[in-house]
């Protein structure tokens, strides 16, 4: 294993031991729900939204490391975003996990970099694009 593989657990670990944004917002605007019926994963998201901005978002969940830590890192990134940037962030993580590229991240979306070692392991993905799916949902399917 590398220091990088090492760094990368790290990441992950923490932000599960740790996950920023994670509880009930009230009130919200905005409420969705994902489950992942292969492993069980569920998480639900909350948003507040101000015109085409995420003011504010927070999730609750259980499940594995990697969704849950893929959930926290994903409402950091997008909080306080406009619609159309959340759903960039969103589409650039999926294509870098789900397809083979090399996505650039910036320095404030460093952490999905940690993500992509589980593309080694396929039945783990759906565990790590949860959160995003979710909130593509969210975004997506409803009128704000």
């Amino acid at each position: 294993m590398s220091l990088r593989d090492d760094l990368y657990k790290e990441v992950i670990l923490d932000h599960y031991e740790n996950p920023r944004n994670y509880g009930v917002l009230n009130p919200y605007s905005i409420h969705e729900r994902g489950v992942n019926p292969l492993c069980g994963d569920e998480l639900e998201l909350y948003l507040l939204m101000k015109e085409d901005i995420v003011e504010n978002i927070m999730f609750s969940g259980k499940g594995c490391s990697i969704s849950q830590s893929s959930g926290s890192m994903m409402t950091e990134l997008v909080k306080g975003k406009n619609k159309g940037d959340a759903l960039s962030i969103m589409a650039k993580f999926k294509k870098a996990i789900l397809e083979d590229s090399n996505e650039n991240f910036s320095e404030d979306e460093a952490d999905l970099e940690s993500l992509l070692g589980v593309k080694k392991y396929p039945v783990r993905v759906k565990c790590a694009v949860l959160a995003w799916n979710t909130l593509e949902q969210a975004l997506k399917e409803r009128e704000l």
